[in-house]
């Protein structure tokens, strides 16, 4: 009986403790309910580009890409931004990257592990974030003033 009463006490926080959990992301909606997808938004169409938040971030794509074909037998992508297209379209050219293989050799065109843009590079939209974010970038990182009683940095 005491080994019983024990196995209670030490499981009912647990219980109590799943009962009050709720997914921050899917709200209200129990888990074995589908939540209803957010509605469709038009994508940031301003052609301007953004700053990038941390080093090697791909880029987003600054225009509407709705209808562009990017499959294995057309990239409408590349009939700006690929490097012989830019000086008419005065799109920015796909990085260097792009056009390394594996084992760091460049290749002529495209390579084939690049090929398909919007792995990295996605459109962007005026949202509400879906979780609380309190991101810095390093700049910020950098560039804030040190709390009170903190050493001071050598220089």
């Amino acid at each position: 009986m005491k080994k019983i009463f024990l196995w209670l006490l030490l499981l009912l926080p647990l219980f109590a403790h799943s009962q009050a959990f709720q997914d921050r992301m899917r709200g209200p909606t129990p888990l074995n309910e589908t939540t209803p997808p957010p509605p469709i938004v038009n994508p940031d169409n301003s052609d301007v580009r953004r700053m990038r938040n941390y080093a090697m971030q791909p880029p987003i794509v600054p225009h509407k890409i709705e209808g562009y074909q990017i499959d294995k037998n057309a990239n409408r992508c590349m009939m700006c931004h690929a490097r012989t297209r830019t000086q008419e379209s005065q799109a920015p050219m796909i990085s260097v990257t792009h056009f390394m293989d594996r084992q760091g050799n460049f290749l002529a065109e495209l390579s084939p592990r690049r090929y398909f843009c919007l792995q990295c590079h996605v459109p962007q939209a005026d949202l509400k974030p879906l979780v609380d974010n309190e991101f810095k970038d390093v700049d910020t990182m950098l560039n804030q003033t040190p709390p009170q009683g903190a050493p001071a940095k050598k220089k």
